[in-house]
């Protein structure tokens, strides 16, 4: 194996991607609560599926809902919605009981008590409130699926982790 990395200089993680049950229920969530926009909507008919990508307003620049643009953008979310499974009693999963897999995703905001209050205003679930647990200065919140969303101020992460930074 070579130790010369300079071939990967130029790969970028451009999405990750999480299977949702109701596109609409999902869209308004990412949009409304956390203010994603809509990038890309593909829609597969012969395998019926919907892939939903979706950015977060906090980029400084924003894809232009070009194929190129939406999978060479950096930190877009790709929702998939397999058509028919929102009249099914199936449940994602969301890697956080057994079996244990993926865990979550991860959102910075620049003040972490105004976001959270937010959420509490728009009913969002709480995984884990602000203030509790181990970790005092960060939250959980659910996504209509159950997936859990980390929602952290960068300027606070110092604070709490420096002391475990190798």
């Amino acid at each position: 194996m070579s130790d010369d990395l300079s071939a990967t200089d130029n790969f970028v993680l451009t999405h990750t991607m999480l299977r949702i049950k109701d596109p609409a229920r999902s869209l308004e969530f990412y949009q409304q609560v956390l203010g994603f926009r809509l990038v890309s909507r593909l829609d597969f008919e012969e395998a019926r599926f919907s892939l939903y990508f979706l950015q977060p307003r906090g980029h400084s620049d924003s894809a232009d809902g070009t194929l190129s643009q939406t999978f060479s953008r950096m930190g877009l979310l790709e929702l998939t919605h397999n058509w028919g499974s929102e009249d099914d009693d199936s449940e994602m999963h969301s890697g956080n009981t057994a079996p244990k897999g993926f865990g979550h995703i991860c959102l910075a905001v620049p003040d972490i008590a105004a976001a959270c209050a937010r959420f509490e205003e728009m009913g969002v679930q709480f995984q884990k409130r602000l203030g509790e647990g181990g970790m005092k200065e960060i939250a959980f919140i659910l996504d209509p699926d159950g997936y859990w969303i980390e929602i952290v101020q960068p300027s606070l992460m110092d604070g709490l982790l420096a002391q475990f930074k190798a």
